[in-house]
């Protein structure tokens, strides 16, 4: 009979992707060891592999599990009946607040998610679209006109572009933090939708 998984397997295999995804991020994938993420989780190499079979299975776990957490943000917001400015607001308040933690992760699955063989590249790149065509669709419904007008995915990808790379300028130790922020994003994403001019757009996105 085969071993089960010891108790807290799944919490420790978490913080092993997490320190994964901070190497990945800053070295990228394939200047990453496994000893040096063996040296970051604090544990033996025979360890780290108890938890994970390779550096690859690393890199689906981390870019994978950051589209799924996203996409049950969506589902999560969905369950609650919301008025559609209501429902994006509260959108754009779950990801502002998960890319808090998930900048890492963010930066592997745009930059290194090439690495990934044909099958798990699709199905993670398929969620993904999931995920931006759920939200361009709560995008829309504040504003129909938009969809017809098929500018309600790029006003999604510029609404992306405020809260993907905000680490990038808002520093942890700094008095701003992502909750503080979370409603100005709101804010400032409702103040200028209005001003959008409903016209259908010239280029398409790729």
């Amino acid at each position: 009979m085969a071993r089960g998984r010891a108790p807290g397997f799944e919490s420790q295999r978490d913080e092993i992707v997490r320190h994964a995804a901070q190497l990945f991020a800053r070295k990228g994938y394939t200047g990453t060891s496994m000893n040096e993420v063996a040296e970051a989780c604090a544990v033996s190499k025979p360890t780290l592999y108890h938890y994970v079979r390779d550096k690859y299975e690393l890199l689906v776990l981390i870019a994978e599990g950051h589209v799924t957490r996203l996409a049950h943000l969506i589902e999560e917001v969905d369950a609650v009946p919301r008025s559609p400015e209501d429902r994006l607001r509260a959108l754009i308040t779950r990801f502002v607040r998960e890319y808090s933690e998930a900048q890492h992760h963010h930066r592997v699955l745009t930059e290194d998610v090439k690495f990934l063989n044909e099958e798990d590249q699709t199905r993670v790149l398929d969620l993904e679209r999931r995920v931006v065509t759920a939200f361009a669709n709560a995008v829309a419904a504040v504003r129909p006109e938009l969809l017809a007008a098929q500018l309600h995915k790029p006003l999604t990808m510029l609404l992306f572009g405020m809260i993907n790379w905000m680490f990038t300028w808002l520093k942890p130790e700094g008095e701003l933090t992502y909750d503080a922020m979370a409603p100005m994003v709101a804010d400032l994403f409702f103040g200028g939708i209005g001003a959008v001019k409903a016209e259908p757009a010239t280029a398409e996105l790729a």
